[in-house]
């Protein structure tokens, strides 16, 4: 008697669970909290230690300071964070054309770099009575200040980024008969932009700083004009309002140019290894 095997559809594997992508969230949640905390501990020292507002006024009375000259801080900061961009474009500029031609020849970097390292050793503040002379009151010394603040760390990007091709693709391209401009275009630039835009995301917050003692020293305006004339007037609650309006504008300009490396160089996040 023939016995029939009934066979038994096998039933569907179980779906892997999908894994939430914290990424994003811990993007946005983490640097809040972070800003949360700092503000918290600034509170509490205020409040527990009894500081004089003269000495560290406290966040409330920061943002009531800032809320008071709302209009003229914003109108400030607008000022700095302008020519925050501006000097960091002509140092940009300046430093990658620099940083390419010592690169591209020795005799060059043999002549340049040891002018450059001395330049960068030179105090900027030294330089303030000069630029005063020089280029006068108002805008130029401001630019200028932040140009020579920001402009070294670019070069040294550049000119390494370049210099450090990795040789297996230049003995590719090279046995291809690629010529001098077709491995700088295809193979020697892509290589150096991760390393140029590290030098970029350096000289950022430096634009800032130059901008600032700039306005410090012989600005018509901008945000460390208020904090100069806050600071003498013992009104130190717009001084700190000012200073964090400062911080603003360095963070907003520091993500803006990580945001513009992420679009640019999108093979980059695809071949490093993720924390």
């Amino acid at each position: 008697m023939a016995t029939e095997l009934a066979t038994t559809p096998t039933p569907p594997a179980p779906a892997a669970p999908e894994v939430p992508r914290r990424g994003a969230v811990s993007a946005a949640v983490l640097p809040v909290a972070g800003v949360i905390v700092a503000v918290a501990i600034w509170w509490a020292i205020t409040a527990v230690f009894d500081v004089q507002a003269i000495i560290l006024p406290a966040p409330d009375q920061v943002v009531s300071a800032f809320l008071a000259l709302r209009a003229e801080m914003l109108a400030q900061t607008w000022s700095t964070a302008t020519a925050v961009m501006i000097g960091f474009g002509m140092s940009a500029l300046v430093g990658v054309l620099i940083g390419g031609a010592i690169a591209a020849s020795r005799p060059i970097e043999r002549m340049v770099q040891p002018l450059l390292v001395a330049f960068n050793a030179v105090p900027k503040v030294a330089l303030a009575p000069l630029l005063l002379i020089w280029l006068g009151y108002g805008r130029m010394p401001v630019l200028a200040m932040a140009f020579m603040v920001c402009f070294f760390p670019i070069v040294l990007a550049t000119a390494t980024g370049l210099t450090s091709t990795p040789a297996d693709l230049a003995e590719l391209a090279r046995s291809m008969d690629a010529s001098r401009g077709q491995l700088f275009r295809w193979i020697r630039l892509p290589a150096a932009l991760p390393q140029i835009f590290v030098g970029f995301k350096i000289a950022m917050p430096l634009a800032v700083i130059g901008v600032v003692v700039g306005e410090m020293q012989y600005g018509e305006s901008g945000l460390g004009m208020i904090i100069v004339q806050t600071s003498g007037q013992a009104d130190t609650a717009s001084a700190f309002a000012a200073i964090t309006l400062l911080a603003v504008v360095s963070v907003v300009l520091y993500y803006a140019l990580v945001v513009i490396e992420r679009l640019a160089l999108p093979w980059v996040a695809a071949t490093t290894s993720a924390r």
